[in-house]
């Protein structure tokens, strides 16, 4: 089922981690490709490695989604008539670590352009061709982070909670329409997130808690082929969310906040 349903996909944050799981899985399905991130070398790379193995056409669009630029080509892109995207995986983000009052602000600024400013804009600026043409799909790649308060990395676990509300809220407007919206709310993944982030949980977490991006990728892709709502990778993390879920909001704020007292 992954990858196949789409002719034309839009992957940002494609260069590393789930963003590139999903495009290696995209063009094994025969998906076309516009691969989006700042590093245009691994951009580049990865198009000469799917294109010609796959036998699909990939794009390379190199640009810093925390950028008005940036984000405004992107846009441009997905807005192109003549050549339509039916699928747009919002995968860009990052995050900060620390106590939000000693965190540089304008790191905190970009993370919020990254994670939240770019993927309404861009899911604003690919809807209108989907909805015309009754097909497609928007999937926001999330974070189990974003349904609960996360102390020591607030601004990441607020912008994770902006993008599940408005994917929820999404998939209820385009009802009807042939389109739908998937917010994908991972658990942890391996990739270069925890490194770039300045955290080093796999210090600690036994390697049980950890998912590949090739599983939060092939979780992602059916959980979009099928149009659903919400995608939690990995059975722990659906039995996790569903005992936390029930806890009142104060339960859960104490129980984290003890969590960062601790150093865990």
């Amino acid at each position: 089922m992954s990858g196949a349903r789409w002719r034309t996909a839009v992957v940002t944050g494609a260069s590393s981690g789930i963003g590139e799981a999903v495009a290696r899985r995209l063009a094994a399905g025969g998906s076309g490709l516009v691969l989006v991130a700042r590093d245009r070398d691994r951009l580049e790379a990865l198009a000469a490695d799917l294109g010609p193995y796959h036998g699909v056409e990939v794009e390379v669009l190199a640009a810093d989604l925390a950028t008005v630029e940036g984000r405004s080509a992107v846009e441009a892109r997905l807005a192109d008539g003549h050549a339509p995207v039916d699928l747009l995986v919002n995968n860009a983000g990052f995050g900060t670590t620390g106590d939000l009052v000693d965190l540089d602000p304008e790191a905190e600024d970009r993370q919020v352009q990254v994670n939240v400013l770019a993927v309404l804009r861009l899911t604003r600026a690919a809807l209108p061709g989907m909805v015309g043409r009754g097909r497609g799909a928007v999937v926001n790649v999330a974070s189990l982070a974003g349904l609960y308060p996360t102390p020591g990395t607030a601004t990441y676990g607020a912008t994770k909670a902006f993008v599940c509300s408005l994917t929820d809220a999404l998939h209820e407007e385009l009802r009807g329409t042939g389109v739908t919206a998937t917010a994908v709310l991972p658990g942890f993944t391996r990739t270069e997130f925890q490194e770039r982030a300045g955290w080093r949980p796999q210090a600690y977490l036994p390697d049980a808690v950890w998912m590949t991006a090739d599983e939060v990728a092939a979780a992602t892709l059916d959980g979009a082929a099928a149009g659903r709502a919400r995608v939690v990778p990995g059975v722990a993390y659906k039995v996790l969310n569903g005992v936390t879920s029930p806890l009142p909001a104060g339960a859960r704020r104490t129980l984290l906040g003890l969590t960062r007292r601790l150093g865990l």
